[in-house]
């Protein structure tokens, strides 16, 4: 399938910035937040930006074969149980995002188990990825149905008033599988990016350090196809991330990326359809060494860092205060001329 991303309006960027130099404020005075709301002003095509009014976070669940190997603290069946306990509101991102003014969805597609609801999931692909260790993560049909699976996801999303979009993953191992996709993508060794992820010890640290390893040799042929490289090493869960990224940028929908998962998701989004990344901004940056190497990739700065490796979402909703932050301050300051303050003095 061919994407042919268009890139945020230059003009909206333009107004914005001009916009900016009119503020009652010194040039650049507030930062990062100017550079925020010129990419949102670009992304919605308009100056001065829109607040959000349904920004809507969506957790892709899923489980992964690589799990029974021991690289992580926790044991497989926690993934259903969160799910569970996003879908009853008890989990942290439901809590942040209800602060940070969003709205959360949990969908399935490869949790080891029946389906919460129907509803959670209409989109499952199937039980469980393999043990990318030793085996594929999936079959090519699977794959696609994954990466198409995401793609509707974003387009439900969209069509019901989204106006900005954060993934978050649930999925015990699926540090690992995000883990290979990030060293396969930007040829980077397993020690330098294996984490440890929901706080492994050195034991731990160590099979998940092999894992990767093993599963890097097994998908080097893959390493410059994208999507093959998702189906041997990756995961539907993943797989179905990155179809949900290049379809909101495909949508000209804003995203704020989270973690080390989502994040290797878009790195895979990014080689399947180039110049999505212009729709994305990082949330924030995680401890898990993988995160650091996938946004310097992607040439994004994380808005903030709380030392955080949750996933969810949840280090994105912890940002989204800061983004609306900017949209207020281009939208609602008033100018130099309408508060009549004089502007700076002409150098002499």
């Amino acid at each position: 399938m061919d994407f042919h991303v268009v890139a945020p309006d230059p003009e909206a960027a333009a107004a914005a910035r001009a916009r900016q130099e009119t503020l009652t404020k010194p040039p650049g005075a507030l930062g990062r937040l100017e550079e925020l709301s010129i990419w949102v002003a670009a992304c919605q095509g308009t100056c001065p930006p829109r607040q959000f009014q349904r920004a809507r976070v969506v957790v892709f669940a899923g489980d992964h074969g690589v799990a029974r190997s021991g690289v992580s603290a926790f044991p497989p069946e926690v993934t259903a149980q969160m799910v569970a306990n996003i879908a009853a509101g008890g989990a942290a991102i439901n809590v942040l995002a209800e602060l940070a003014g969003a709205s959360v969805r949990v969908v399935d597609i490869s949790v080891d188990s029946e389906p919460h609801t129907e509803q959670i999931g209409a989109h499952k692909v199937r039980r469980s990825s393999g043990d990318i260790s030793v085996e594929d993560a999936m079959s090519n049909d699977e794959v696609l149905a994954a990466l198409a699976a995401g793609r509707a996801i974003a387009d439900e999303e969209v069509d019901a008033g989204a106006d900005l979009l954060i993934a978050g993953d649930m999925g015990i191992g699926n540090t690992t599988a995000a883990t290979v996709l990030i060293a396969a993508l930007t040829g980077t060794e397993p020690v330098a990016v294996v984490g440890r992820g929901t706080g492994i010890d050195d034991a731990g640290w160590m099979r998940k350090t092999a894992a990767v390893r093993d599963a890097l040799y097994r998908t080097h042929s893959a390493r410059f196809n994208p999507t093959r490289l998702l189906q041997l090493g990756g995961g539907a869960d993943l797989a179905a991330m990155a179809g949900f990224l290049t379809q909101a940028a495909m949508r000209r929908t804003p995203v704020l990326l989270d973690g080390v998962v989502v994040t290797a998701a878009a790195l895979a989004a990014e080689r399947i359809a180039p110049g999505a990344r212009a729709w994305w901004r990082a949330g924030h940056r995680s401890t898990e060494p993988a995160h650091a190497v996938a946004l310097a990739q992607l040439d994004l700065e994380p808005i903030v860092e709380m030392r955080m490796r949750l996933g969810e979402g949840s280090g994105a909703a912890v940002a989204l205060p800061v983004l609306r932050a900017a949209i207020a301050t281009l939208a609602d300051m008033a100018t130099f001329a309408t508060a009549n303050i004089s502007g700076r003095a002409e150098d002499t």
